[in-house]
């Protein structure tokens, strides 16, 4: 516990400032008669920490100025002129305190550099695209200078927007990631102001309804008569539930159909990540989606993957093929989505007491 006060501190708005008086015999050489700034921390352990380097630098410098002036052993030298003794640059405690709190967009460049290793597209943008909403919010600024304010703010932003609670959820959730992983890495005491920013999470989010199983059924018999590859990519979700980025990603090699149980490995791809490591599974064919993938199969290819056409320059274009698909979807099914089967397939598992392993 420090119980003591902190030397060479004050405290203003219960944030240290570090403060030191200038030497007499060196103070001719400022413009002013003390040091102060900001040490940009609450907590008294990280100011003592803080301050004692700080002032350690200072006292160095201060003895190179002094020697300087007036060299050790000058008086022992013979006629010959002294040697002239290179300048020291003045400290710079203050952009090492600004160094060690880097800004908004550092922070998002770290967290991109040193957590987006091997990760998708998607989960680099997501930094990007939070980082502008704060900007347009509060502004750019450096982590420690964030306050409870600008997050009230910033929530209020985002409400004024007319974003559902879920997506602001996930929109503050990669911001205090980002700026928690910085504050991590610069070992700085932050206050972490986006934490427990009250809002209802609930707040215009649609419920994705599970397609009835009579409208499965007409779907998947429409996908049988119109007998083409999107057709093929609907029927294959419509038994199995995946998630549509899951199917699109597919590769030839996947599909498993000379085996005792036919069935899908979901593994991730260079072209296809997996939402989370969980996904990677084994999925039996059965109904319309075994119809589905002895079609793909079927039909001869040159390339490795399912569904050539929303796979391209190394990625599979999942949001291409929802647009597509739901567009078809919506003249059998006004009211469901592609998404409602994953919910439709899980409700009729737990109508049969299928067990969860």
């Amino acid at each position: 516990m420090y119980n003591l006060p902190v030397k060479y501190t004050f405290r203003k708005a219960e944030v240290y400032y570090f403060v030191r008086k200038i030497p007499v015999d060196l103070r001719e050489r400022y413009r002013t008669g003390r040091i102060s700034f900001s040490l940009r921390t609450r907590s008294p352990k990280v100011a003592a920490d803080r301050a004692r380097r700080v002032a350690a630098r200072l006292d160095d410098y201060w003895f190179q100025m002094r020697v300087s002036s007036n060299v050790p052993g000058a008086h022992l030298l013979r006629d010959a002129p002294a040697q002239p003794v290179p300048e020291v640059s003045a400290p710079k405690t203050a952009q090492v305190i600004e160094e060690a709190n880097p800004t908004l967009s550092e922070a998002v460049t770290l967290y991109k550099r040193l957590k987006g290793v091997g990760k998708p597209e998607t989960f680099l943008r997501a930094p990007e695209r939070v980082a502008e909403y704060l900007r347009e919010a509060v502004g750019e600024k450096r982590l420690l200078d964030y306050t409870r304010a600008d997050a009230n703010k910033f929530r209020d932003w985002l409400l004024a927007r007319g974003i559902a609670g879920s997506s602001i959820a996930r929109t503050i959730g990669t911001l205090r990631a980002v700026l928690n992983f910085a504050a991590s890495e610069h070992a700085l005491d932050f206050h972490k102001p986006f934490q427990g920013v009250q809002f209802d999470a609930t707040a215009g989010v649609a419920d994705r309804e599970p397609v009835p199983l009579p409208i499965v059924r007409k779907v998947q018999a429409a996908c049988r008569a119109a007998d083409d590859d999107l057709r093929w990519l609907v029927a294959l979700i419509s038994d199995t539930g995946l998630r549509l980025s899951e199917a699109a990603g597919l590769a030839r090699a996947d599909i498993v159909l000379n085996h005792p149980i036919p069935h899908l490995k979901i593994t991730p791809h260079p072209w296809r990540s997996l939402k989370t490591a969980s996904s990677k599974r084994l999925v039996p064919l059965v109904g319309a989606s075994r119809w589905a993938a002895e079609r793909i199969m079927a039909t001869p290819s040159a390339s490795p993957y399912a569904f050539p056409r929303y796979v391209s320059a190394g990625k599979t274009n999942a949001n291409s093929a929802s647009a597509a698909l739901n567009k078809w979807h919506a003249t059998l099914a006004p009211s469901g989505t592609l998404h409602g089967y994953r919910h439709a397939l899980r409700d009729r598992l737990r109508a049969v007491s299928c067990p969860r392993t």
